[in-house]
């Protein structure tokens, strides 16, 4: 039986944003996925605002750091300082951005954004590099592939994460070269050892300067001629970008990731291939994603509840179905490291691996729990998993000693938990509640069940209504949906 529209818009709203929101919910049934999606693209087509976090006296010091006069009089105690606020605004950055994943109208460039972050894999302990990354990964989103993999490349956090601040003619370091081939166009298999050396030639005197800004060091670039994907001339990097994203596999490299996270991680050749095809002849981004949002194969019942919901998919859809402020960022910060996702922080340069790696037997536990957590205000206090910093996280993958990887770092012993606590979460039940107000009694549950589930949910019923508060309707629509929320079902999308 073919989904309703309520059903397909619902899976619209999934993979093309965070999920419906509850101001959503009376609209879903009414406009058909197209419409629906073209609301979506109307609300995305702004240029994002750029995010700054960085208060006054952060912006004191830092500026103090950039004059080369005014640098050498900061005291070791202004250099700690100045660290530490460093570390805590990439926090503040990672929540502010969190909430905008939530809240925003444009779902479909934040959640494009959102892709382009895990495939772009790159973390910075600086504060202003971050910054200018996400603006361009937001602004770059949903326009042109092509510019925004030179945008990427040119980036500080990019080049200084993979080590092209050391990559100089005479002494190239290959990390980037290899990376942006590997991972970010061509995939392996598609390129040879060669290309990699020539590759890196053709980056050298590719770096930035401490404001964020990219730095052509023209005395340490290599002006040879290179030999790359089957060419041959004095190519620096914007020119070895181009010969990469002229090569069709690169389309079909970037169009194959798109569909498995979007759609469905089995993947349909024939159909990749058409959208790859289209896609090769202009890279536009927002192009191919109409071209997979308005298509009847999109909302086929097997790619429906098919996926996953990451960790931030899943703590930002709570909060868009149930609004609510929370005032314990900390322990909103420790849940993304519980479950695995933190933002701005990949493990690694290949990004988070996704599907089924989200779940295992404690994280899925701790994903039945966030709902009663947000509702109860219970104490959280379950300890992060260990990051993976080890040669670049890529220790796992065969790819230990990569040039330039970083060194192994000792464990340290275990400090306080400064996520633990009250979640602290004022949740606004009146918006939600009111939306069933017209529902009769014996309709309630499978309404809700019908908004929250993407999958069917075979004996959900009998397993939640034994823990749901009948004393009053209002009583009943909140425990409801937190039990509903609670179960493996919510946990697919």
């Amino acid at each position: 039986m073919a989904a309703s529209n309520q059903k397909k818009n619902q899976h619209l709203l999934w993979r093309a944003g965070f999920g419906p929101a509850v101001e959503q919910l009376q609209e879903l049934a009414k406009y058909t996925p197209q419409e629906y999606y073209q609301a979506l693209v109307n609300a995305s087509n702004k240029k994002p605002a750029y995010i700054n976090i960085a208060s006054p006296d952060l912006m004191e010091l830092y500026e103090a750091y950039l004059d080369p006069a005014k640098r050498s009089k900061l005291t070791g105690d202004d250099r700690k300082i100045l660290n530490r606020k460093q570390q805590q605004s990439v926090k503040d950055l990672n929540l502010y951005w969190l909430k905008e994943l939530i809240a925003s109208d444009a779902q479909l460039r934040e959640k494009m954004a959102f892709f382009w972050h895990g495939h772009f894999a790159s973390r910075n302990g600086n504060l202003f590099y971050n910054q200018l990354f996400l603006q361009t990964l937001r602004e770059n989103a949903l326009g042109n592939f092509r510019t925004l993999l030179k945008e990427v490349s040119k980036s500080a956090s990019m080049l200084y994460f993979l080590n092209n601040q050391q990559n100089r003619k005479g002494h190239p370091n290959e990390n980037f070269a290899r990376e942006v081939m590997e991972l970010f166009t061509l995939g392996r298999g598609h390129y040879t050892e060669t290309d990699i050396k020539e590759g890196a030639r053709a980056f050298t005197g590719w770096t930035a300067n401490a404001r964020g800004e990219f730095n052509f060091a023209k005395n340490q670039h290599d002006t040879g001629v290179k030999n790359f994907l089957g060419k041959k001339g004095n190519f620096d990097g914007d020119e070895v970008l181009d010969i990469i994203a002229d090569n069709p596999q690169t389309a079909r490299f970037i169009t194959e990731k798109i569909y498995k996270f979007f759609v469905n991680e089995t993947v349909d050749k024939n159909i990749v291939q058409s959208l790859s095809d289209s896609f090769y002849k202009d890279y536009d981004i927002g192009k191919l994603m109409g071209q997979i949002f308005t298509s009847d194969w999109f909302y086929d019942e097997k790619n429906i509840g098919s996926r996953i919901k990451s960790p931030i998919e899943l703590l930002a859809g709570i909060q868009r179905m149930v609004p609510m402020q929370l005032d314990n960022d900390n322990a909103l910060m420790n849940l993304q490291r519980i479950l695995g996702q933190q933002l701005l922080y990949p493990p690694n340069v290949a990004g988070w691996p996704g599907g089924k790696s989200w779940i295992d037997s404690s994280t899925l536990m701790m994903r039945l729990r966030i709902p009663q957590l947000f509702n109860d205000k219970d104490l959280l206090n379950v300890k992060p998993k260990q990051d993976d910093d080890i040669m670049m996280g890529r220790k796992a993958d065969g790819m230990a000693n990569i040039p330039g990887a970083k060194p192994a770092v000792k464990k340290q012993p275990a400090k306080p938990n400064p996520g633990a606590g009250l979640i602290n979460a004022k949740i606004d039940w009146g918006q939600y509640v009111s939306k069933f107000e017209k529902t009769k009694r014996e309709a309630i549950f499978p309404a809700i069940s019908d908004y929250l589930f993407q999958v069917n949910a075979v004996n959900v019923d009998q397993v939640a209504t034994k823990y749901v508060d009948a004393s009053d309707r209002d009583a009943y629509i909140r425990s409801v949906t937190i039990q509903l929320m609670s179960t493996p079902e919510y946990q697919m999308c």
